[in-house]
């Protein structure tokens, strides 16, 4: 494989194709003999996912570069053209990281040069404003240029089709069969941006379709008139972390009258190195550290954190004078709880209505949708899931009312109008909400312990392990493999009833009889149905070189404090016994 590499390596540093200063730099790297970086970089091309791109940003094969988009980007065109239709058009829109916006540009230039008029943003916008202006355009495809709360060192490429929600089969396939069918980069058709522009084939979007965006999403509150009467109670600290979302984000908390809000001056412009933070995302309780610190000084009730493309939204809460960070699968659940609960007292609850969740995510969402009465489906991870699922429900039962969906990785979706997770439009959700609890005296940790109260305690847990390189691809392979061909009798003393093998699509017990069958598309993911009830997931994350193990916990004996400590406990001799046995694949 090190001479395979080092072979393709030198095909780079003589392909005229190539700009002469990226031919250099891999020049060098043959002359330092540095073989190793050599592998990394020409191993394998880059792999065009179900969802695009993404990778470190270099020259090479492997990595995420011009070519590789303008390649990206000639296989989508290539499928577009294959429409039976006159005019074909796609949406484009880039985050705040090293060359979002040259690539997004890059883009552009090769949809305009094969005839398809491209409508970029003309400055940066998050994943859901993209997602709109697909819609809005009645585009046949889109690109988000992100890589979304990656280190700084990565950037992507997302390719989304005609509904907004990023591309699911058949296009998926179609796309990556053009993708790797393309072996010379002199077959990419290229036009200049600037003559693109001049000839209409290429549109920079401004200020008015995103004040569209904001117009179409606003009738999604619930409780408008309180926040615009009453909105300067909640004292809101918000991060972007350098990314997107400033801008969108503070322009709907004003529009909804939530108005009483700082921002982290430090993080609030763009910047793609993420200088105050080891990795932009707000799932982790460091990248709001700064956020949180500003809470404390100015005696806020929530700080508000977007992660770079503005479609994940973490939340930090002051209770009793403490700081608690809210997972994904607990502001969800907040969120659903608050939409149902409210739409019921208003008496404007939908008939037929419906919400989604995915497989990862609790199972306490499950229990609040049947209790008022509204369906929930779950999917495969990942929001085009999701999305796929609204759109199945308005081809088939268009009758049928989408109220909210939601998976654990801090995504959240209210309205219909974008199709992936919007941060826009849950920090405005997420803004009503800890109001509508104030003013009743209460915090959004008080919501949470009503929710368990009622419903039933429920943990959650999350172990993210981590194999980089080709390496560390091996061995996650190795690691599914273990866990598939030799499944555990029990996990920590508790027995495993059944086993959901979504690869299979089969739910069988332990003795490898089959129950029933699984209707959702083939996805390498593993779940264990324990005794208990709990649940444990496993699979090998799509876009990061990690796999990834979920934890579903449920307690009812006992007293809150008392069930907390029993499921952390759980979790975390669960979480050690899943560690030593992946280490030992």
């Amino acid at each position: 494989m090190g001479f395979d590499a080092i072979a393709r390596a030198k095909e780079w540093v003589n392909n005229n194709a190539i700009d002469e200063v990226d031919r250099l730099d891999i020049k060098k790297l043959i002359d330092s003999n540095n073989d190793k970086e050599i592998v990394e970089r020409f191993y394998r091309d880059l792999e065009f996912g179900t969802g695009g791109l993404r990778a470190i940003l270099g020259n090479g094969q492997n990595m995420m570069n011009k070519y590789n988009v303008k390649k990206a980007t000639q296989a989508i065109a290539n499928v577009i053209l294959k429409l039976e239709k006159p005019m074909k058009k796609v949406a484009i829109s880039f985050d705040s990281r090293r060359m979002s916006k040259e690539f997004a540009k890059e883009t552009a230039s090769v949809f305009a040069g094969n005839g398809i008029t491209a409508y970029i943003y003309s400055r940066l916008n998050p994943v859901p404003m993209l997602s709109f202006s697909v819609r809005h355009h009645k585009a046949d495809a889109g690109v988000m240029i992100t890589a979304s709360h990656n280190p700084p060192e990565y950037n992507g490429y997302k390719a989304y089709w005609n509904d907004g929600a990023q591309v699911t089969s058949p296009h998926d396939k179609n796309i990556i069969e053009q993708y790797n069918a393309i072996v010379d980069l002199y077959s990419i058709k290229y036009l200049d941006y600037k003559i693109g522009l001049a000839n209409g084939l290429i549109v920079e979007v401004g200020e008015d379709v995103e004040e569209v965006y904001f117009k179409t999403v606003m009738p999604y509150f619930i409780n408008k008139e309180l926040c615009h009467k009453h909105g300067t109670d909640l004292k809101i600290v918000y991060t972007p972390i350098h990314g997107t979302g400033r801008v969108p984000c503070c322009k709907l908390l004003n529009d909804l009258g939530l108005t009483n809000y700082k921002i982290v001056s430090e993080q609030a412009e763009p910047d793609g190195n993420f200088p105050t933070v080891t990795s932009p995302n707000p799932e982790n309780a460091s990248a709001l550290k700064m956020a949180v610190e500003l809470m404390k000084k100015e005696n806020a009730d929530i700080v508000m954190g977007t992660d770079p493309d503005a479609d994940r939204l973490g939340v930090a809460i002051s209770h009793k004078g403490e700081v608690h960070y809210l997972s994904g699968n607990q502001i969800g659940s907040l969120m659903l709880h608050y939409i149902l609960t409210n739409l019921s007292h208003q008496h404007k609850l939908p008939e037929n209505s419906y919400v989604i969740k995915t497989i990862v995510t609790t199972e306490l969402q499950t229990k609040i949708a049947k209790h008022f009465g509204v369906n929930i489906y779950n999917t495969l991870t990942g929001f085009k899931w999701i999305c796929g699922k609204v759109r199945e429900k308005e081809q088939l039962d268009p009758k049928s009312k989408f109220l909210f969906g939601t998976e654990e990785s801090f995504g959240y979706l209210n309205h219909p109008h974008a199709r992936d997770k919007d941060a826009v439009t849950a920090v405005g959700l997420m803004g009503e909400m800890a109001l509508w609890y104030k003013r009743q005296g209460m915090t959004l940790i008080d919501a949470l312990n009503l929710i368990y109260d009622q419903f039933g305690f429920s943990h959650e847990d999350l172990l993210c392990l981590n194999y980089h390189g080709k390496e560390g691809a091996e061995k996650i392979i190795r690691i599914m493999k273990d866990f598939r061909s030799n499944p555990p009798q029990n996990i920590i003393g508790d027995e495993i009833k059944t086993i959901e093998d979504y690869q299979l699509q089969t739910i069988t017990d332990n003795k490898n009889n089959l129950l029933s069958r699984i209707d959702l598309p083939r996805s390498d993911v593993i779940g264990y149905v324990l005794a208990s009830g709990d649940k444990v997931l496993l699979r090998p994350s799509g876009t990061e070189p990690k796999i990834k193990f979920y934890l579903l916990l449920s307690n009812k004996n006992g007293t809150l404090i008392e069930k907390k400590k029993q499921t952390s406990g759980k979790a975390a001799k669960i979480v050690k016994y899943l560690t030593e046995r992946s280490e030992k694949a």
